[in-house]
Order: structure tokens, then C-alpha cells, then sequence
């Protein structure tokens, strides 16, 4: 895929993930430096988010896990609206934290559940 449709094809992922706020306050990122956002774009979202064999919703599922196992607790708010968004119900998203408790601990599992939380009230 050529470096345009790669950006444009990465866009198009952000605009079913994210929300028009969240879009904008990850394009801050184009001030400091438009080669990270760029990469961001094309490579996270363009190369890895839209090739055809998982949905957008199973690549949340495997994004959250990440998120959860590295203790990326900012970036974990913005991949449960995410996982929302595409159609991950909140007893799947409580499920996946649980899951993770075997995995990463009952420290990681119980920040993620907050922050889960948090989302949730947001959402209702």
C-alpha cells in the first residue's frame, strides 16, 4: 500500500475508533513532531488496524490486554472507549480485565477495572 492510502486507510480507522474529541487531542501529537503522527496514523492504524482478517473489536480485545500488561493505564481509557465503540459490550470488556488478573497481577487488573469503570459512568 502506498504512504497515502496507508494515512488515508489509517484515518479511516481512527474515525470508527475514536471519538471526534479523542482524534483531536491525538493530533497534538502532529505539533511536536508530524513524523510520530505519521506513524501513528499510517503504521499503528493504517498498516495494523485495517487489514481484513480481525475485526476492529478483536484487535481491541488484544490492544487492551497489551494496554493492561504494560500498565499503559492512559492509552487504556481511550482503547475502552474504543472497544465500545466498535461493539465490545462491558461484561466482555470486565471479562478480558478479569482474564488479565491470572497474567499481570492483582495491581494491574484492579487499575484497569477503575479505570473500566470510569468509562463505563461516562457512557451511561
Amino acid at each position: 500500500m502506498d504512504t497515502n492510502k496507508r494515512y488515508e486507510a489509517g484515518i479511516n480507522a481512527m474515525e470508527e475508533l475514536f471519538s471526534q474529541d479523542v482524534r483531536n487531542g491525538m493530533a497534538g501529537i502532529k505539533d511536536i513532531s508530524p513524523d510520530l503522527w505519521n506513524m501513528i496514523v499510517s503504521f499503528g492504524f493504517g498498516d495494523l488496524y485495517s487489514r481484513n482478517t480481525l475485526s476492529h473489536a478483536q484487535r481491541e480485545i488484544i490492544t487492551l490486554t497489551s494496554l493492561i500488561t504494560q500498565g499503559a493505564f492512559d492509552q487504556l481509557r481511550v482503547h475502552l472507549q474504543a472497544a465500545l465503540n466498535v461493539g465490545l459490550t462491558k461484561e466482555e470488556i470486565i471479562e478480558i480485565i478479569l482474564h488479565c488478573t491470572g497474567y499481570v497481577g492483582f495491581p494491574k487488573a484492579v487499575h484497569a477495572m477503575g479505570i473500566a469503570g470510569e468509562v463505563f459512568k461516562e457512557n451511561e
